[in-house]
């Protein structure tokens, strides 16, 4: 853009670009990895040789004047040092990301050789995920900076390897896939394409900080975009900027977390070392209210005064001096003073993704929405349900699910178990005892439960203390602080709790919002219904707010029919067998019921999210051999 002001005298302002590149970093070297890729050796990450991390722009690794020290969350020890970009250090990237048109890196018209190349790339990159060394490279460092266990970890590892393996070859180039249909008369055609958008932005949470971003990222480069990557700003930060309206000159305090963000940085330069160019994709460390800077605010780069004839005549010439960009850039005049003869016009560069992926928090997201005007698609944060039907069998497989579904990663995952309706039979049952004594199992030694990331102690107690004063509630395990630990105050820490909470006092408006309220944190709700109750059920089902994942656990076919029917997660598992969490590659992961809302892992997530629908009509001819001009219409 453009904006026009008066002035007599010639001024140029330079480009202010934020100079990074200067910046000396810590040679790499004293690693002694064998690793290719690989900067950082996990085991050696420690206060005495904190690990590091980058920026990635415009082909760069940088560093920044402003270094953010991550501490442990086992211990509390200062471990990462992440080079954190502040609000005057965005010109790199908004330069970068304006450079991208809106038609893409590529497109079925252009460059559809990266197609190919960008199936070669995820052929490359799931073999080198598919060595031990590698897998055991990332899966370490995932338990280093969101502590989980080992095969939960792996599981991240293993997911994301698959989906490469799924897009390797040619399948990026089906993604493409068009179709035509017969026109009119002979000669036309309409024919539908996937369109990039251009450049985009995407934000992922810190649960899942290498399945998330990777698979996102990848979905976005297959389709011909250039992503902006920026990993883990926490809920409770985030909310900080997002949820109050962001002001210009607003003064906030200094406020981040990048505690995960050091696996994409070490999965980015795996990717380089497969082939993808340096270029396709930028990578940036930073606060809440910078990238919002950045995803929503321009950056002036140049300002010119040029000479001209007085009065209307003097716009006309500046605008035919200008030529072609008047077709491609918005001209304010400001001030135009007749009295003067000069006309300053300071040229203007804006990010401006044309779509945002968010997967985090469902008031974020909200709030995202507004400011980004609805370019945005959103995989929020879901209360998520399971209903046991009337049918009790395999009462220990139900209880290691119901315990792996809501308390593995110490239930910090967007898909975890947060309420279980039971029907009267399982309540009858020993399913509520086996579920105590398997989550008795998980310990902080091999990580089964951990420091919770986005809740501390205090507030997790606080939260069920309030549960407890509805009428009928009661602890049914848990509800106790862990012991005998160092995780730093600022998480949480608390063994794997169930809070039974009846069904009439659930439904009560005054308890409902409190009762299904999301507690990323090794927490559950338990009810019970009779079988006149299940109407009362899907009341409840029906007044949450988030759609993502579910579970109906019966082989009753009518049973599944009546809640299946009845319901909206997008995400929803039916059958004895069935779960909220586990969501592999095969099949889509998202949420329904939100036009907003976005998948991840399939062909049609892909689709979906990172492209929208282009028709071209071909109209050649011939025209009829005695065509003549007809009537007015």
């Amino acid at each position: 853009m453009y904006t026009f002001g008066v002035c007599r005298e010639m001024r140029v302002r330079v480009p202010r670009i934020a100079a990074l590149n200067w910046l000396s970093f810590r040679t790499l070297s004293r690693y002694a990895h064998n690793l290719p890729f690989a900067t950082i050796e996990v085991e050696e990450i420690s206060g005495s040789q904190p690990a590091e991390v980058q920026n990635l722009v415009q082909g760069n690794w940088t560093g920044t004047t402003s270094w953010k020290t991550i501490v442990d969350p086992l211990n509390g020890e200062p471990f990462i040092k992440v080079a954190e970009v502040d609000e005057t250090g965005i010109q790199p990237f908004v330069e970068s990301l304006s450079k991208c048109p809106k038609h893409g890196l590529h497109n079925p018209f252009k460059a559809p050789e990266r197609y190919l190349m960008l199936g070669d790339i995820s052929n490359k990159a799931a073999h080198m995920l598919s060595l031990p060394k590698v897998s055991d490279f990332f899966t370490r460092l995932i338990q280093r900076v969101a502590p989980k266990s080992y095969q939960q970890a792996l599981g991240e590892v293993y997911v994301t390897q698959k989906f490469l393996e799924n897009f390797s070859g040619d399948q990026v180039r089906f993604l493409a896939r068009s179709f035509a249909v017969p026109g009119n008369h002979l000669g036309q055609q309409s024919h539908g394409f996937r369109w990039p958008y251009g450049s985009v932005a995407i934000i992922t949470p810190f649960n899942f900080p290498l399945e998330i971003p990777a698979l996102q990222l990848m979905g976005a480069l297959y389709m011909g975009n250039k992503p902006i990557l920026k990993v883990d700003s926490k809920v409770e930060e985030i909310i900080q900027v997002f949820v109050e309206v962001v002001k210009r000159n607003d003064v906030l305090g200094p406020w981040t977390n990048q505690q995960v963000s050091i696996v994409m940085d070490q999965m980015i330069r795996l990717l380089h070392h497969c082939g993808l160019p340096v270029e396709d994709i930028d990578f940036i460390n930073s606060d809440g209210k910078t990238m919002n800077k950045l995803l929503l605010e321009f950056s002036f780069c140049e300002q010119l005064t040029v000479a001209f004839p007085l009065g209307q005549r003097a716009l006309s010439c500046v605008l035919e001096l200008l030529g072609s960009a008047v077709n491609s850039l918005i001209f304010e005049l400001l001030d135009l003073n007749l009295k003067r003869d000069a006309l300053v016009f300071q040229q203007t560069e804006k990010a401006n993704p044309q779509m945002t992926l968010f997967t985090g928090s469902s008031r974020v997201a909200d709030k995202l929405a507004v400011d980004l005007k609805g370019r945005i698609k959103l995989e929020d944060a879901g209360f998520d349900w399971k209903i046991l039907g009337p049918d009790v069998q395999k009462v220990d497989y139900i209880a290691w699910i119901c315990d792996q579904d809501a308390y593995a990663c110490s239930g910090q995952k967007c898909s975890a178990q947060s309420i279980i309706f039971m029907h009267e039979n399982w309540f009858k049952s020993s399913l509520i005892s086996r579920m105590k004594d398997l989550a008795l199992r998980r310990k902080l030694e091999d990580l089964t439960i951990g420091p919770v990331l986005t809740f501390t102690t205090e507030a997790m107690l606080e939260h069920m203390n309030k549960l407890l004063q509805i009428p009928g509630a009661e602890v049914l395990f848990g509800g106790k602080a862990l012991e005998n630990h160092s995780i730093p105050p600022i998480y949480g820490a608390l063994k794997p709790t169930a809070i039974y909470i009846p069904l009439d006092e659930m439904l009560k408006d005054d308890n409902y919002e409190l009762v299904t309220r999301e507690i990323f944190g090794p927490f559950q709700v338990v009810t019970d219904y009779k079988d006149n109750q299940l109407p009362k059920v899907l009341e409840a089902l029906e007044r949450m707010h988030a759609h993502l994942t579910a579970a109906v656990v019966s082989n009753d076919p009518l049973f599944l029919q009546e809640v299946i029917g009845k319901s909206v997660n997008g995400t929803t598992y039916a059958g004895l067998r069935a779960r909220t969490t586990g969501a592999p590659q095969n099949h889509w992961f998202g949420p329904a019921g939100d036009p907003r809302g976005a998948g991840i892992g399939t062909p049609e997530a892909i689709k979906l999210v990172w492209s929208c629908h282009r028709e071209i009509i071909y109209d050649i001819g011939p025209l009829p051999s005695h065509w003549e001009i007809p009537p007015a219409t």
